[in-house]
């Protein structure tokens, strides 16, 4: 059961950097210690933070996103994952304010708030500031009345005096402080070109310093507090309800014939860790037996793989590791060479080439892929350019380009993305069977992607 009136909370800052993730997931691991159902949710395309707040509940962490699943999905998404849970904690992105760039507030924590009726939580990294600090959160308060900031927590304080100036400045805004953090070395996670080393590469320490942030949470914040303020959240539109992948046709034909369901193989394991939750769900509910492997450790395909998913991650790290799978490698290739459908995206589609970085990959595209001195990021309007296993020409999508490798050449003869706005480009591969892209899409936004590929599995 789900009730549109799940408590919750959004955790916004300023700014990058002043504390949001540790707040955020220690406040997870605080509530569930005391025994609550907690829904964690991340603002924006991260793939990240969702396994940290997995961590901290022992729920999935979900993502919402504004920009690609469109302002109408982000409270049925957030109904799907809160469903049976006493209380959510969505995490926001950037700073408070900070949306899809050219797009005013699309895809801001703000929006995000607004869309959830959720009241803010506004943390601010004090090292630096006393009496300064009522200004920047009386502005950060007033700036669109339809945000409700319900308190602010205090991050990075030095002493007891610091915290004495910090609280005597903020009486005066009206703005409750329901926490104080002092400043903790230790509760920290090593980063690296892309933000923080996702879960799978460290699972012991990451699963250490979770319960560090849960510690330094529990003692600076008032969670009674807290989980009132959750509860205060305004009631969703009467229209949400809960996103559903749907179940499968009661008239599939491979179940009709007596015949297995066709098996995906999704790549895993701390080479590929980036994923969205619900395409597996879309997978599952559009007929496909979904099954996980590791590119790192396995060398054959699973038995009877009739298509083949490969997400982003970081396989410029693991590059010798995964060049050394010789046999996966030949796998690949030939499931490919059979016209088998294969979903590529980023990290899949570094793996797919010739080689990354000089050490052969699997060959599938002749391109070569190489680490670059420049970050590419940003939100993407896109449409099929031609036929594929995901899409229709002609399909429009929403997606996030997020690395720091370079393909050479770029696109094939069929690219799979023509991207729109004032960076119109093509870029990608569609080739036989093979979908192949930096870009990272939500099928979410677009439920007949995961039909589509199905049915191309039961038919090739």
């Amino acid at each position: 059961m789900v009730r549109s009136s799940v408590p919750r909370l959004v955790i916004a800052a300023p700014a990058s950097g002043s504390g949001k993730t540790t707040v955020a997931t220690g406040l997870m691991a605080a509530f569930a210690a005391r025994g609550l159902a907690v829904s964690p949710h991340k603002v924006g395309p991260d793939y990240i933070d969702p396994g940290y707040h997995a961590l901290a509940t022992g729920r999935t962490g979900r993502n919402l996103d504004a920009y690609l699943c469109g302002p109408e999905l982000i409270a049925p998404l957030f109904l799907h994952g809160a469903r049976g849970c006493d209380i959510a904690v969505v995490e926001g992105v950037m700073g408070l304010y900070d949306g899809a760039a050219g797009e005013g507030e699309l895809a801001s924590t703000a929006h995000v708030a607004k869309l959830l009726r959720a009241p803010v939580v506004l943390v601010v990294d004090a090292s630096s500031q006393s009496r300064s600090v009522a200004a920047l959160v009386h502005g950060f308060v007033s700036w669109d009345p339809e945000v409700r900031v319900g308190g602010v927590i205090l991050n990075k304080v030095g002493s007891d005096r610091h915290e004495e100036l910090l609280r005597e400045a903020l009486d005066a805004v009206g703005v409750p402080v329901l926490g104080v953090l002092r400043r903790a070395p230790l509760v920290s996670t090593p980063s690296r070109h892309l933000g923080l080393v996702p879960v799978a590469e460290r699972l012991g320490a990451a699963v250490a310093s979770v319960e560090e942030m849960a510690a330094l949470v529990s003692r600076g914040c008032d969670l009674p507090a807290l989980e009132r303020l959750a509860g205060t959240a305004g009631a969703l539109p009467g229209d949400s309800v809960p996103w559903t992948p749907g179940p499968p046709a009661p008239d599939d034909p491979s179940r009709s014939a007596g015949k297995l369901r066709p098996r995906v193989a999704v790549a895993g394991g701390p080479a590929f860790t980036f994923s969205y939750a619900e395409h597996a769900e879309l997978l599952t509910a559009a007929g496909a037996e979904v099954v996980t492997f590791d590119p790192l450790r396995d060398e054959e395909l699973p038995e009877h793989t009739a298509g083949l998913v490969v997400g982003g991650g970081f396989p410029e790290v693991y590059g010798a590791e995964l060049s050394a799978n010789e046999p996966l490698r030949e796998a690949v290739a030939r499931l490919a060479a059979a016209g088998a459908p294969i979903a590529a995206e980023c990290a899949g589609l570094l793996y797919l080439c010739r080689e990354l970085d000089g050490r052969p990959m699997c060959g599938v595209l002749d391109a070569g892929a190489r680490m670059a001195e420049r970050l590419t990021l940003g939100y993407r309007d896109a449409v099929a350019v031609g036929d594929s296993v995901l899409a229709a020409a002609g399909t429009r999508m929403r997606g996030h380009e997020f690395h720091r490798t370079v393909v050479e050449p770029g696109a094939g003869a069929v690219p799979a993305w023509g991207i729109r706005g004032r960076e119109r480009r093509v870029e990608g591969f569609v080739q036989r069977g093979v979908h192949a892209s930096y870009l990272h899409t939500h099928w979410a936004s677009e439920p007949g992607v995961a039909r589509r590929f199905v049915e191309r599995c039961r038919t090739s």
